[in-house]
Order: structure tokens, then sequence, then C-alpha cells
């Protein structure tokens, strides 16, 4: 979003008196509509003279109408990202009820529990990508023989530059505490705090206090054992996880519903949170962390049971595995096994196999990359290439997986076939590693047999890219929307000439065609256009409709129709840039370049849709006299709304003139607005 609309954002809410005095926020057509707790907390005159504010309209005692014009949404969207307004302290505009949509269906809790994975890890994945470059570059130097990567001592330059990336997967459970709440509907900032407290110096120095007990499990693991609270915790180290604030995130937000329910809301700010901390960093440390360790840990077990009795199993196990391990973390306990069977065996019998699932995700990022490249597809190109560069050069699997797999319900579809593929070669081979690394291509040598090894990734990786090349990794409605949206880009930029239906101002005859240059707007200088009314009635002056913002001006110059029909037509060929799901209006960008607004009756937006039929929607392009809206005046009357209509044009600043014709009555065909070049 763009920096501009984030700042008035911020403006907006900090002069409606902050996140913690608005009840209730929605949005129509054009204002951005607020419940207030304390309406005399509103700063108007500032809110006023903002530019990009049109008008400030207060409603009774608590409600103010914030009036923004056609770019609405984002506003809405940029005070929602706001501290305290995001997912996790939403408004209760929607009386509680949450659409979770996505790219995956909402009726399957299965598909649900994909895109919740893919809603939290999507906005990590920025540092993800860069911190996994880094590692790359580092494993590159490690294989150039200028420093070893996992060296217990690196010079301070290679030090720092470690840091570098361990920041980020180290305070991932910071950063996955945040954004998992905010999915849910908890406060994201309470979200981080629970993880992050088992992350400071503090905790981590409990291993050191005199009354703590240290033992060691059967596989050479050293467990740290303290009493806190007269109850034994144990200080399991953190950094990393995933799987333990995920558990914390979904506490938090039924520990959140119940609170607010029981504590009064004029206190919330302060009890909601103090209370939160308060239970759910104890449970995090002695119940919810451990237990998320415990998983990752028995996955680890189990695995070692299953190489005993058969290395092939194995080999097949562990890549079908690790698809369902690394989004929830559960695979960096693995990690411990490895470097514990090299220091005891001699070699690990799980990077091999583990080989086939990393190369089967890079394949099937590879082949969204070579997608993107076709369909001119700029979002995905970005980030398929980090994630493949990730992958092939740095073994890291965390930017395809979150940037690609887990955001498109066919990808794994794409993906497990590969690691089946490759997994019965590796243990066909029964490959091995001598050392543990990131398994990318420059660490082939360090598997034994190196070309069994090879065989197995290649096997993997072309399997999985192969099957995204032939049958895609999408589903016909995800394509569909990508496609459309890159034609509409690409036209967007394109710009194509239009013909327009202006007419000579000194002529007072018939419309004429004339091709014009690409523009803002399509008539040249020294031409008019008519607009037709888009429905009968009675038209009269601006200045008599009951509304300051319309008789104002703010949003616009026309005229307002007092309607004696039902229907709302399209006054000329036309692009639909807006039309609300209420039904209550709908924004029209004409051949001519002139945008018009018409908005049926005042406040119907309250009535939810009840009376109104929509027949387009956004992104249609329409013929003069096509049906736009149908509506029951009868309705909108008993609701107590006005039932006159305001027609505008909303970009008026950008013509010479625009000039409304009131007139006792109006049809289809009846002029009623000029618009001057």
């Amino acid at each position: 979003m763009a920096s501009k609309t984030m700042t008035t954002s911020q403006f907006i809410l900090d002069k409606v008196g902050g996140a913690a005095n608005i009840t209730s926020l929605t949005h129509c057509a054009t204002r951005l509509r607020f419940q207030l707790a304390d309406q005399d907390l509103v700063d108007q005159k500032a809110l006023d003279g903002h530019p990009d504010v049109l008008g400030v309209v207060p409603q009774g005692n608590t409600g103010l109408q914030v009036v923004m014009g056609g770019g609405v949404a984002e506003f809405y969207q940029g005070i929602m990202q706001q501290p305290g307004m995001g997912e996790g302290d939403r408004p209760a505009a929607d009386n509680g009820k949450k659409d979770y949509g996505g790219v995956r269906g909402k009726y399957s809790w299965i598909d649900y529990c994909f895109e919740f994975l893919s809603d939290t890890f999507r906005p990590v994945l920025w540092a993800l990508l860069g911190a996994s470059l880094i590692i790359t570059i580092l494993v590159l130097l490690d294989t150039a023989g200028v420093q070893e990567f996992r060296a217990e001592q690196q010079p301070p330059t290679f030090q720092f530059m470690h840091a570098m990336w361990r920041s980020v997967f180290y305070f991932l459970p910071v950063m996955v505490g945040a954004t998992a709440a905010r999915k849910l509907g908890a406060n994201e900032w309470v979200g981080a705090a629970i993880p992050a407290a088992l992350l400071t110096p503090e905790f981590l120095a409990m291993k050191e206090l005199p009354d703590t007990v240290k033992t060691t499990n059967e596989i050479g693991t050293e467990i740290f054992t303290v009493d806190v609270f007269g109850i034994p915790m144990v200080l399991s180290d953190y950094g990393g996880q995933v799987f333990p604030p995920i558990l914390a995130a979904i506490a938090l937000y039924w520990l959140e519903k119940l609170l607010k329910k029981v504590i009064p809301t004029s206190v919330h700010m302060v009890f909601v949170p103090f209370f939160s901390l308060l239970i759910l960093i104890p449970a995090t440390a002695f119940l919810l962390g451990p237990f998320g360790i415990g998983v990752g840990n028995g996955i680890s077990d189990f695995l070692s049971a299953v190489n005993g009795v058969s290395p092939l199993i194995l080999a097949i196990v562990v890549p079908l595995l690790y698809p369902f391990l690394v989004p929830l973390g559960l695979h960096w306990p693995l990690n411990a096994i490895m470097i514990q069977n090299i220091a005891t065996l001699g070699y690990d019998f799980i990077q091999g196999p583990m080989g086939a699932w990393n190369f089967a995700c890079f394949g099937v990022v590879t082949g969204v990359f070579f997608l993107a490249i076709k369909e001119r597809n700029r979002q995905m190109r970005q980030v398929s290439f980090g994630g493949m560069m990730a992958g092939l050069l740095g073994g890291i699997s965390e930017p395809s997986l979150y940037g690609v797999l887990l955001r498109f319900r066919k990808s794994y579809m794409r993906l497990l076939p590969g690691c089946f593929a490759g997994g019965v070669v590796m243990g066909l081979f029964d490959v091995k590693a001598h050392a543990f690394v990131f398994t990318s291509l420059f660490t082939i040598p360090a598997m034994d047999p190196v070309g069994g090894y090879a065989i197995g990734i290649a096997v993997a990786f072309f399997t999985s890219f192969f099957l995204v090349i032939f049958f895609d990794y999408r589903t016909k409605e995800e394509k569909a929307k990508v496609m459309a949206e890159i034609r509409e880009a690409e036209q967007a930029e394109a710009e194509p000439a239009v013909i327009s239906n202006a007419v000579p101002a000194t002529d007072g005859g018939a419309a004429t065609a004339v091709k014009t240059a690409p523009a803002k707007t399509s008539i040249e200088a020294g031409t008019f256009v008519n607009l037709a009314s888009p429905l009968e009635g009675r038209a009269v002056a601006l200045t008599e409709v009951p509304d300051p913002v319309f008789a104002g001006e703010r949003l616009g110059k026309g005229v307002a129709i007092e309607p004696t029909g039902n229907t709302v037509v399209a006054p000329a060929d036309a692009k639909v840039m807006l039309v609300q799901k209420s039904g209550h209006a709908v924004a029209l960008r004409l051949e001519s370049g002139v945008e018009l607004l018409i908005h049926v009756g005042l406040d119907t937006v309250q009535l939810g849709g009840r009376g109104f039929e929509v027949h387009v929607e956004r992104k249609q392009e329409v013929k003069a006299g096509d049906k736009l809206i149908t509506f029951d005046p009868e309705v909108i009357k008993e609701a107590g709304y006005p039932l006159i209509t305001p027609v505008v044009v909303t970009n008026h600043a950008k013509f010479e003139s625009v000039e409304g014709f009131p007139a006792d009555h109006v049809d289809l065909s009846t002029d009623i607005i000029k618009v001057i070049a």
C-alpha cells in the first residue's frame, strides 16, 4: 500500500481518538463510518483540514463519517493495518463473524489449516528470503574454501554475517507469534510478546541457576529443569521454533474472547493484555512450548525406529513427512538427530532422503518461475526466483514453501510425487551423509554414494518440475484470477487510444466520434459531453440533498434524482470501477474519461443489501442502457432513509466545468449533466 495512503490512515486514526476509541468501523462507497466510544475525542477541525479528507459528518452521539471519495477502501485497509486495529483488535463491525476466504476453500478445515499457515508465514517471507540469501553467500564461501560455514569460532566479519541471518531464524517465534495471532483475530503484539519472553536473557540465564537440574536423555541431549512457582519447568531452547508460538496464538485467541466478555469495555486496553500475558507466558513455558518440542522429538524417535527396520522405508517416509513438518517447525529437532548420528555413527541416514524433499520443493518453485515468465506474472516471478536461488544454491526450502507451496491448493499434489520418486532412489542407493550440511547443489559431495544422491535429487526435482509445467500449480479459478489481473495491468500500462463521444462546444448538434490519445480524460479541450440520467424521476440541485457532503459538492458536482422508477442503468458505455455488495452505490468510468458516482438514497448502506439487487461486478464493461442496480423504494422508505439519489462527477477537478440540469421530470434519454473539457 502506498506510503501516502498509510500516512493518511495513521492521521485519521489518531484524530478520531485512536484505536481504543473505536468500537466499530465500516466503509461504504465513499465514507469511513466510525462508531466511537467518545465522540468528544475527535479532532474534527484537523480532519477537515487534511487534503485527502473530503468532509467530516458527525452522526448522533457516537457516529462519525469521514468522507474519502472513491479510494475509501484503501484508507479503510490502511487503518485496519495500524496497531490495535488489525485482525487482532478489529472493531466488531461484523458482529464477531470472520470471513477467512483466501485462495483456499473456507468450508474445509483442512483447507483452512493450510490458509492459516500460509497467512501466518507470508508476512515473514521477505525476511526469510533475505536471510536465506545471506546463508547462500556464506555456504558458497565455505564451498570455495574461504571460511567453513559451521566453524565454532568465526572471524569477526563472518561472525557478524552469521548474526545477520540468524536474527531472522532465531527470532522467528516472535514474528510467527505476531502473524498467527493476527490471522486468528488476537492481538498481534501480545502474540509476539509471549514467545519473546522465552528468548530473553533472563529466561536463558535460568539454566545457570544453582537450583537448575541438568540431565541427559538417551540420545545425549542435555535437559535443564528448574522449579518455578514450585512447579518443575523444562528450560527448552525456543530459538527458531514455530510450533510453540502457533499454539500460544491459538490459546490467545480464545483467552482474549473470554476476557473481553468478563472485563468492562472501558478497561479492555489495560487488563486484557495484562491477563493474557500473565496467563499465557507461563502456560507456554510449562505446557505449550515443551509439548510442541516434544512432538518434534517424538517424530525424531519414530524416524530412528523406522531406519532400524528398513532404510528403504525411511528414505520414502522422510521426504513425504518433511512438507508437513517444516511449516510447523517440527523439522528442527531432527537436526539434533542428524548431528548426533554423525558424531556417533560417522554418518547420518536422514539428510540424504531429506534432499529428495528439498529438491522436489525446488522443482516446484522452478516450474512456477518458468510459468511466471511465460505468463508475464511479475509478482510470482520475483517470489519464485528468490525461492529457487535460495534453494538450489543455499538448500533453504522456507522461501519456496511459504511463498508458493502453502499458497496454492494444487502445489502439494505436484510436490509429493517428486518427494516419493526421489525417496525411492535414495532408498535403493542407501544414501547417507558424512557431514551436516544444507542440501543444495554445492553440498552433493557430502553424500555417499555421490552418484546415487545426484540421481535421487534429479528425479525428485524434474518429477515435480514437469508436473507443474504440464498441469500447473493452481486451480482453474486461481489461474483465471491471476491471468485477468495480469491482462488488466498490461492494458493499464499500454493505455490504448479510445473513442469518446465528445462534441465541439461550439456545435450544438449531434455527438461526433473523436479518436484521442491516451490521457486521464478522453475529451479534448473545447469539447463537451452530455450525460443522460441513469434513472427516472425528478432532478434537483445537489444543494437540496439533506447531506452536507453531497450538498457541499465534496464528492463531486452534478445533480440528485428523486426517483420514480426502481432501476439504475449505465448512462453511457463505461467500466464499473466500484459496486457495493449492498447495492446502494456504483461508480463508473465512462469512455469519455468522466468518473460518475450514483448513490441510491442516503445512509442506505445500513440496509446491508436488503431491498437492492446488483446486476454488474467490478471491472465489468457495460454499454449505455445496461441495468446496473434495481431497488425497492418501499424498503428504503420503511427503513426511514431518504430515497434521493446523488449523481455526481467525482473527477470534476480535471474538467473546465461540470453543470447539472434540474428538471421536474427526467427519463433515461434526458441529459442531466454537461461536462466541458
